[in-house]
This record gives C-alpha cells, structure tokens and sequence, in this order.
C-alpha cells in the first residue's frame, strides 16, 4: 500500500475507535457558519480528499500547459472566423468577445474538471469562470482541520491546506492594474443572479465580500438588475465599481438582458474593469477541447504542448454532418459516433442549456441513436469517454457513519495561468437527483 493508502485507511481506521459527537458537531458548525446548500451541509462526507506532493506537482505543470494551449486557441480563434464559427457561439457571444476587455489576459480564473488517479490524470473540461470551492474550501479546511480524526493524523503525516482566496484577490488586482485602474484600493462588485424569491446573496459570495473588505477593499455583491451607468460610471447605488468580479455565465446573462445593459455599455467604453472579461466565453464552451485535439490547429504549437494535450485531453469534435480524423483514420463523424458508443459520450457544447451529457456505455443502442439525432439540431460535443476516479469516504446519514465508493473529481484553481490551488467535488455517482454530493477540503499529504 502507498503512502496515500496507509494515510487514508488510518484515518478510518481512527474513526471506529472515535466518538461520532465529532462528526455531528462538524455538520452543526456547517450549518452555524451557513455552509449549506439546500439546507444539506456543503460537504456529504466526513474527510476530506488528500493529494501528494507530487500528484499535485503533476497535476499543477500539466494544466499550466493546457491553460497555455487554450489561450493560443483562443487568441487564434478570435482572428479566424472560420475557427470562432466552429465554437458555436451566440451572435451576442461574439460581439462580447470582439470587444477587448483592457487587459491581455483571456481568463484570469479558470478550473480544469480533472480525473486524477495515482499518477494519472485526464483533463475533461475546462471552466473559465470562478473555481467553485475557493472560499468554500478555505471554510471548509478550517473546519476539518482541528476535527480529531485529523489531529491524529497530523501526528504523522505533514497536512497542508491548498490555495485560498489570497491568489484569487491578488490576480485580479493585478489584472486591474494592467487594465489601467489608478485606484490603489479599487471598489469592487461582485455580480452575481439571485434565485427566484433569494432574499440574501449566496454564501459564497458572502465569504469573497468579507475577505476583500477584510484586505481592505471596499466590496458590494450586486444582481445585474441593481446597476446603472450615468456619468462615466457604474454603480451600485451610490457605490461606484471600479472591478467587476463576473460571477454570472454569458449565456444566462443574455437570456434576461440586452446588449443595452448598463455593465455592457460600461464594459464596451473601457468604464469598468470585468474579470472574467466576457470574451472568455469562448472557452467555456466545450467546442474549446475540439480545436485543441485538431492537429490542424494546434500542429504549429510547441512540442511540450502538443504532447500535453494527447496525454490529458481526450479526442473531441463539435456533433455534426462532417468528416473528421480519429488518430491516424478519416472517418465520417456521425457513423463513427454510431459504431462506437461503448467509448463515447455525447455533452451539451454549453452548460447553461437543460440538456444533458448522454454516455454511450450507459444507454442501448436505440437510445443512442436517438441522443445523436439530437446532438445533430443543436450544438452538442463527441468525447472519448474518460473513466471516473472512485475512492471510498465516511458519510453520515441519519445518524450513522456509513463507509461509501464515491466519485472525485479534482479541480486544480488557476489565476493568470497559475495553478494555485484545488478544490475537490464529490458525489455518489449515481444517475439522477443525489443529496450526496458536494465539496470535500483537499489537503497536502506527506509522510514527517
């Protein structure tokens, strides 16, 4: 057994010689601390998701190449409207990304939806949006820091917390600089949606408000139907925003609002600085995979590239009546689709739509057939499917603590390029409605 194996099966080993009270009083601090989502405590299970040294090295120069490549694809795609038409992007989409943002950065925050397994690791969507699990995670690791199961374990075993909110604040100061904002403790808004009949802004939103003030910077969470722009100035109220921390997706934005809108006419006249700037849209959708595994886009880029995107990102193309290549084949693209569902999944190109990734391995052939005559009408991706990382995590449920295989899905947090930092998500795996997923802290384990 390795180093990771012994540190996890000790740390349940502890837990059948340990008073559940613990276990209990951590879901109640969940709940005092308003770590909730729909009334259920934001972490299903009762330790947290441990990483070594040197999966998290791994893991850390292997998305800093990704994100790399991914910003060459973009800058490409953004002067080829050949390649920007193959993104699928809405009309409105497009005019957002024509408009230069004020900085040079593409995504400024991002995730990578990674399987990561001993010393493996597959890289199956790209995010460039806010990592969810930032403050999240910075409450949730102090909470399971001092939990006696973990006192224990830290009797033999180095534990080091990853990321923070720290590097976020800081990357988008920086960006703020670059984008030539003067203000030495800029006004920051946070925009965020507020659900039908939300009376109170999420809490994680709440946390990032409270640590920026805390580091001096005056903030406001805002809903886009509260700002106005007169003057040469967004605002709030009588809040003028100098940087606007987008915790809104394009698409869902666009449903609600126009081109019109005051933060676009602001954003559009170089009013306000927007991290993320809304042309990193272009990455948010999953078409970004299909130009990065096409060598006719990405044969120029460098060799280390090259090879990190065929190790770690899995062949993908935009569904459609086309030929394409598979490995060294020309294949016609929906008869290969056809012949090939065992090793294939078929994903919404944008996760803003109701519709739903269909695995091949999971559905009939007839049923098959009918997931691509769908992907076919409306912007959908092919993907080789990539197995999913299990490990077994204590949960407790109705007042038992039950041993559960669940599903981990690592999520490296990447500032201006940077990896610094991942949160964990975990869930049952099971198809359907589950209470049982959630964020789980992730801690950095070495042997003392």
């Amino acid at each position: 057994m390795n180093q990771l194996g012994e540190a996890i099966a000790r740390y349940h080993k502890n837990l059948e010689s340990t008073d559940l009270s613990w276990a209990h009083q951590l879901q109640e601090r969940m709940r005092e601390q308003n770590l909730v989502v729909n009334g259920r405590p934001i972490s299903p299970v009762m330790r947290p998701n441990f990483i070594t040294r040197r999966q998290y090295a791994n893991l850390s120069k292997a998305a800093e190449s990704l994100v790399t490549s991914i910003d060459r694809v973009e800058t490409i795609a953004l002067s080829s409207p050949a390649l920007l038409a193959r993104m699928e992007l809405l009309p409105a989409e497009k005019m957002l990304a024509s408009v230069d943002p004020g900085y040079p950065a593409l995504s400024v925050t991002s995730l990578l939806d990674t399987h990561l397994h001993n010393g493996t690791l597959r890289f199956v969507q790209y995010n460039s949006e806010v990592p969810t699990g930032v403050a999240y995670g910075d409450a949730l690791a102090e909470l399971f820091h001092e939990a006696p199961p973990l006192k224990d374990l830290r009797k033999k075993y180095a534990l080091s917390r990853l990321g923070g909110m720290k590097p976020l604040l800081q990357a988008l100061i920086k960006t703020y600089r670059e984008w030539g904002g003067k203000n030495k403790k800029p006004h920051i808004g946070i925009l965020e949606f507020r659900q039908p009949f939300q009376t109170i802004e999420s809490r994680e939103s709440q946390l990032f408000a409270d640590f920026f003030r805390k580091e001096g910077y005056e903030t406001q969470i805002v809903s886009p139907d509260q700002l106005e722009y007169r003057n040469n100035v967004l605002r709030f109220e009588h809040f003028p925003i100098d940087l606007v921390f987008r915790r809104v997706k394009v698409q869902e934005f666009l449903v609600r609002f126009d081109l019109s809108h005051p933060l676009l006419r602001a954003y559009r006249e170089g009013r306000v600085c927007v991290v993320n700037s809304f042309r990193s849209e272009i990455s948010q959708k999953k078409a970004i995979f299909h130009l990065l595994t096409d060598d006719s886009v990405t044969g120029g880029f460098p060799a280390s590239e090259r090879k990190a995107i065929r190790e770690f990102i899995p062949w993908t193309r935009v569904v459609t009546q086309s030929k394409t290549t598979y490995g060294d084949e020309n294949v016609d693209l929906p008869d290969f689709i056809l012949k090939n569902r065992e090793k294939l999944v078929l994903k919404p190109n944008d996760d803003s739509t109701d519709a739903s990734a269909v695995l091949g391995s999971a559905v009939n052939e007839l049923a098959w057939e009918k997931a691509l005559k769908s992907a076919m009408r409306s912007p959908f991706v092919v993907q080789e499917a990539v197995a999913p990382v299990h490990s077994i995590f204590p949960v407790l449920q109705y007042g038992n603590l039950e041993m559960r295989e669940m599903r981990v899905d690592v999520h490296p947090h990447t500032y201006l390029g940077r990896v610094q930092g991942c949160s964990s998500w975990i869930s049952s795996g099971a198809s359907g409605f589950s209470t049982l997923s959630g964020l789980a802290p992730t801690f950095l384990i070495e042997g003392k």
